[in-house]
């Protein structure tokens, strides 16, 4: 009896897992401004450190959040203001393994660090325009390169 009762209680708690992570996501996405997004973690390996997740902008900041995940906070946030597109490119190699045949990867940087985030091709001018809609008096340039190659 007590094996019934240990996967019992196993699969309550695998059940009340995958619930939360249902819940987190409901609670995050339900006043929309939602992208799905995905953000390069680790470039240790050529191709791989992909992690998926989605987006929420929030006034001036694109906060990310992995899919996959039981914290409540975002996992990284990216300020408008400090946010700059220096390349755009496809998927090569094991990238193309990794995310849908659609989406195109954007290396950014945030004040000094680089960071390589990858959506929808159709998000990326959404992306781009919100990156431009700088208030008065703030604008500055955030498009490095004007010359991307059509993706």
């Amino acid at each position: 009896m007590e094996v019934v009762e240990g996967i019992g209680i196993c699969f309550a708690v695998i059940l009340g897992a995958v619930l939360f992570l249902f819940v987190r996501r409901a609670l995050v996405t339900r006043s929309g401004g939602i992208i799905r997004l995905s953000v390069r973690t680790t470039t240790v390996l050529d191709g791989r450190g992909w992690s998926p997740g989605f987006g929420r902008f929030v006034g001036d900041e694109l906060r990310w959040y992995r899919m996959f995940s039981f914290a409540v906070r975002p996992r990284r946030v990216l300020r408008r203001d400090g946010l700059t597109v220096e390349r755009r490119r496809l998927p090569e190699g094991q990238e193309r393994l990794s995310m849908p045949a659609d989406w195109v990867i954007l290396r950014c940087t945030t004040g000094h660090l680089p960071v390589e985030i990858a959506m929808a091709r159709s998000t990326v001018t959404g992306f781009l325009s919100w990156l431009e809609a700088a208030p008065p008096g703030a604008a500055s340039p955030r498009l490095a390169a004007q010359d991307w190659p059509a993706a």
